[in-house]
């Protein structure tokens, strides 16, 4: 009887180390992919982010040299809060753009110097940010949306009249919802701007976040 007791035990046990196990699963899945959304879902989800911090290798080409960077950047899009700040090369690292919907600074940490312009007209057309995709595409009647493999792709044609920044093509994760990378091409269709992004969060920030500085009393020159 003994026997059959424990034995009764250790088969309940396991039946409820199962039940858990597969409701934690399910939890997990529903929390950190996007697998069971359709391509027009994930589309919505990345037109209506309102915030990101993204750390990205960046890739310009000119006609006669390549340059890559590494940036940090942050938007909040509230006052459309920009940050960008440069991690590599070595020559640049701590350069800053901080832009709090009113007013941009420009900032070099490892000379202690920076520059503030008041009442600065933002230039939404920056190519490194999301965001210029974002409304690229939100204003464009000529784009489409397609799936390969594991990645939602988003293309657009630029209005803006910009020999250089006629195409732009950002790649989506389908199974996060992320972005990996995107792609800003000329009127040749060849890729001036290329954006890896080596690490993302999406809606997690707020103005104050994003901006951490002070308006008043800084007026250098860089």
């Amino acid at each position: 009887m003994r026997k059959i007791m424990i034995a009764v035990t250790i088969m309940l046990c396991s039946i409820f180390c199962i039940i858990f196990i597969k409701k934690d699963y399910k939890n997990l899945k529903k929390g950190n992919n996007m697998n069971n959304k359709s391509i027009e879902e994930i589309e919505q989800y990345i037109l209506n982010i309102s915030s990101y911090e993204a750390k990205a290798q960046v890739t310009i080409k000119s006609n006669k040299t390549t340059n890559t960077y590494i940036i940090k950047q942050s938007y909040a899009k509230d006052d459309n809060a920009y940050r960008q700040e440069v991690l590599e090369p070595e020559n640049i690292k701590g350069v800053t753009f901080s832009y709090d919907g009113q007013n941009l600074k420009i900032e070099n940490t490892k000379l202690n110097l920076s520059k503030i312009y008041n009442n600065y007209e933002y230039l939404g057309d920056n190519n490194l940010t999301l965001k210029s995709f974002i409304d690229d595409y939100s204003k464009s009647n000529k784009k489409s949306i397609y799936e390969e493999n594991d990645t939602v792709i988003l293309e657009t044609e630029v209005l803006n009249g910009n020999k250089y920044q006629c195409y732009k093509t950002l790649y989506i994760s389908k199974s996060t919802g992320l972005p990996t990378k995107l792609e800003v091409k000329d009127i040749n269709k060849d890729t001036l701007v290329y954006i890896l992004y080596n690490e993302i969060e999406i809606n997690n920030l707020q103005k104050e976040d994003v901006l951490a500085f002070k308006l008043e009393g800084i007026n250098e020159e860089i």
